[in-house]
């Protein structure tokens, strides 16, 4: 069998590590405990921190027990950022994070068996610390011009940096000293972006305990200019439904660029190295069929929304544009994939024609070349072509009684609610 620390490196996910070759040799010689860990400053975790998640079950996968952290203190903190000072939620807003992202994280793992997950929360060890401890078993770890000399500090120092934020590196390393004490935890993960962070960590457990620890780190996923993956023109790309439907999530991976597609097959799926490398031979060969970004959409959304999701998914994205019918799509589908498309609200008593439609959509510029496109054949509702521009979006013309699907041509979509 592949080696799990060969097949990482195979897929793009080794961009740091401490000595290679030791930490080689600990997880060839039997099953080791690690950890990753997730901050609640948001609801939701989000693809940046879907990569974080699939590493540790590739890891858990190999025979390895993973712990989840979420970090209940270091969330009401917040990790220092370039831009300024982060913004404080309250106690109550983080535990309901804490909540909820820690059953997020829990469907991506196995929490039974000999190598079960264990979801833990830095709150346990933090909450009942002492400010006298924390100083003298914790800070007399750390020399400040080691800290003011970390980029994320450097590059605050003039405009102004809290000491709250700047502590920040002493509660993660801390995170790891308690892991490595508790549960046997002798590797860390994490973004590269946390490198800093995790290091510091593995020379806390060296000067607190004399112990030999680990750490790697992923790469920053980039798109081809070089900017982050995972925000979109809408926002951020979301694991949760309720902030991002299965079926805008799916679209976010079908809009996956050609030069970046198959780093993300490796890097987001499952398939095994031979199956990506069949799946590029045919990108390459007939890109315009986007069969990657497809097989990458179905088998990422599988993995975050399930099976079901993706097929409803992807039977909007056929119905939308005609190859399938409109009718067969769950009411819930069909609005997100109108929503995504720019739908507009409509009144109901004010009894809106498609010209209407096609203009409050955007599809239109005007009444007059909205009237001009159904002329030419141009316009469709519900992927029928209109003849009448006073057609009103009214009755059958409804689906589920509420929406209708507009298209201008071949390819510009949207679509109207009227109630």
């Amino acid at each position: 069998m592949t080696h799990v620390l060969d097949d990482l490196e195979a897929r793009g996910l080794v961009a740091h590590s401490t000595d290679r070759d030791a930490l080689r040799a600990e997880l060839s010689e039997g099953p080791i405990t690690y950890y990753v860990g997730f901050d609640p400053t948001a609801p939701s975790l989000h693809i940046g921190n879907l990569l974080q998640i699939l590493t540790a079950r590739r890891l858990q996968l190999a025979g390895h027990k993973p712990l989840l952290l979420v970090g209940g203190s270091t969330g009401l903190i917040g990790d220092p950022k370039e831009a300024g000072e982060r913004v404080m939620n309250t106690k109550e807003t983080v535990a309901d994070w804490v909540n909820r992202i820690a059953s997020q994280v829990s469907r991506f793992v196995d929490l039974d068996g000999a190598n079960g997950a264990t979801i833990v929360n830095n709150l346990d060890w933090t909450a009942g610390l002492s400010t006298i401890d924390y100083l003298r078993d914790i800070g007399k770890h750390f020399p400040v011009n080691r800290m003011l000399a970390r980029d994320v500090v450097s590059s605050r120092l003039e405009s102004g940096i809290s000491y709250t934020e700047f502590s920040y590196v002493l509660l993660q390393s801390m995170d790891y000293l308690e892991l490595h004490r508790r549960h046997g935890c002798v590797l860390q993960t994490g973004g590269s972006d946390q490198w800093g962070n995790i290091t510091a960590g593995v020379e806390l457990i060296r000067r607190a305990d004399g112990d030999k620890v680990h750490a790697l780190a992923t790469p920053l996923i980039t798109k081809a200019d070089g900017t982050k993956f995972g925000k979109t023109e809408s926002g951020t790309v979301w694991l949760d439904p309720e902030l991002m439907s299965p079926y805008a999530f799916y679209q976010s991976w079908i809009q996956a660029e050609d030069s970046k597609v198959v780093e993300y097959l490796r890097q987001f799926t499952f398939l095994e190295l031979h199956e990506i490398a069949r799946v590029e031979a045919e990108h390459v060969q007939k890109p315009g069929l986007r069969a990657a970004q497809r097989r990458l959409a179905a088998e990422v959304t599988t993995l975050v929304h399930g099976a079901e999701e993706t097929a409803a998914a992807e039977l909007a994205a056929r119905a939308l544009f005609g190859r399938a019918e409109l009718e067969d799509l769950p009411e819930a589908t069909l609005a997100a994939a109108l929503r995504e498309a720019g739908a507009v609200d409509l009144l109901a008593a004010d009894q809106p024609t498609i010209v209407d439609a096609l203009v409050a959509t955007g599809l239109a510029d005007s009444k007059s070349a909205a009237r001009r496109a159904v002329g030419e054949g141009g316009a469709y509702v519900n992927n029928e072509r209109v003849t009448d521009p006073e057609l009103v979006l009214a009755g059958d013309l409804l689906l589920h009684g509420s929406w209708a699907v507009l298209r201008k041509g071949k390819r510009s979509i949207s679509g109207v609610s009227v109630s």
